[in-house]
């Protein structure tokens, strides 16, 4: 190589202030979960998050202006997880079986995660005074999810928050029989085995022509 020739250090990438917006609040995000899932929520400290996280308080207060801010980002993180485990090539007109048992396992992989792990143990210590517009919103999207994947369900919207209800009770069960580390494999595959014929036998009842 020629002495007067100098090879130029590669060019870094800038991030726009968006990009680090985000990175910044991921990794704030991520440090709630790791940190709840490890340690627990009552020794989830700012000191803690912010340790992890490897970003000031101020940073934190920036994006999520105090504890109970970050709580709630965290809990819509959670869903937005979950929607995004749920989403997906989807054929309305598949057997509803089928439906069924891809619904059942896509969730269960969201319930039997870290994430969820974390975000039940935060709505258990949730401060009861908070707004629950987020809630109202995680709702919405939970029933147009639904619908996607079981449009049979618009016929009776009582008997469909029965079966939402159903589906929720079961999965959180044994998501905290999980957590007790008491659970055993058959115990989890037969509980998932029942709500998918409860589902199943649910919406065929709902396509029966009632009684007048």
């Amino acid at each position: 190589m020629s002495p007067g020739i100098r090879i130029p250090p590669p060019r870094r990438e800038r991030r726009s202030h968006a990009e680090r917006r985000t990175e910044t609040r991921e990794r704030v995000l991520a440090a709630v979960v790791e940190s709840i899932d490890e340690v627990g929520f009552q020794k989830t400290t700012g000191a803690e998050i912010t340790r992890r996280a490897g970003v000031s308080w101020g940073a934190v207060q920036h994006h999520f202006r105090d504890k109970d801010g970050i709580l709630i980002a965290a809990l819509e993180r959670s869903f937005s997880l979950f929607a995004d485990r749920l989403e997906g090539p989807l054929d309305p007109s598949a057997p509803l079986a089928e439906r069924v048992d891809g619904f059942v396992a896509r969730a269960w992989s969201h319930f039997a995660s870290p994430e969820y792990r974390s975000t039940f143990e935060i709505l258990r210590n949730l401060p009861g005074d908070l707004d629950d517009s987020w809630q109202r919103d995680l709702l919405r999207q939970w029933f147009r999810i639904w619908s996607e994947y079981f449009p049979e369900s618009h016929a009776s919207r009582e008997r469909t928050i029965e079966l939402l209800h159903f589906t929720f009770s079961v999965l959180t069960g044994l998501a905290s029989t999980r957590m007790l580390d008491t659970a055993e494999g058959r115990l989890e595959a037969s509980g998932l085995s029942l709500l998918k014929e409860t589902l199943e036998r649910g919406f065929r009842e709902e396509r029966l022509p009632r009684e007048t």
